[in-house]
């Protein structure tokens, strides 16, 4: 066989497994959801994605694995290989010179990514007393504060930010303002429309980490 036809076969096999990988993924994303993930086996899993028990064990090894592949894809809204930070809105916020319009794209970012993942978050955290899936709802919000305090090194030196901030704090601030917790308590427990939290979340942190004229 040519090494072109090669090529094109393995490439074939990859996009093959990509997608069967997506459909898993997406199949336990929506019963973790309704059903909850305790009540959720791997059958389940298998029968609602169409594909064997056997190929999703092969492909992820656990529940526990499908679980958190499920979360990472979930938190970057795609299964491109880019982590958060990797992503063009972070280049943006490194180039905007003003505190205030970075914290704007920022926030963009996180409410969106805060709406997506509170769902399945809620079913992690609900099945939480498991030990391997603490770990998981465990990795997932150190990430977050890791990636919450990339950003705020980068506002540090922007102009407008409250230079009576560590960068800890803000961090800490914003890490609290716009997470699941949050969002579920106002949101879905209060019954908040989404553009008034956001609107709200967006105020409260700029009052924060920002001098604001007037």
């Amino acid at each position: 066989m040519p090494a072109g036809s090669r090529t094109k076969n393995r490439a074939a096999r990859a996009e093959k497994s990509r997608e069967t990988r997506r459909r898993i993924i997406a199949a336990a994303t929506g019963l973790f959801v309704r059903d909850g993930y305790l009540q959720t086996t791997m059958a389940d899993i298998a029968r609602e994605a169409g594909v064997a028990v056997q190929t999703l064990y092969l492909s992820f090894g656990s529940k526990v694995a499908v679980v958190s592949a499920a979360l990472d894809l979930t938190i970057v809204g795609d299964d491109e290989p880019v982590p958060v930070l990797g992503r063009p809105w972070f280049d943006q916020l490194r180039a905007e010179p003003d505190a205030a319009a970075a914290l704007d794209i920022f926030l963009d970012t996180a409410t969106e990514i805060v709406m997506r993942v509170y769902p399945l978050y809620t079913a992690v955290v609900h099945a939480s007393a498991d030990p391997e899936l603490a770990e998981v709802r465990d990795r997932i919000k150190g990430r977050r504060f890791a990636s919450h305090e990339a950003v705020m090194r980068e506002l540090t030196g922007k102009t407008g930010f409250n230079s009576q901030l560590s960068v800890e704090r803000a961090t800490e601030i914003t890490y609290a303002l716009t997470s699941e917790e949050v969002y579920g308590l106002l949101v879905a427990e209060r019954g908040w429309p989404v553009p008034d939290w956001i609107d709200w979340v967006r105020r409260t942190v700029k009052a924060e980490l920002c001098v604001l004229d007037g």
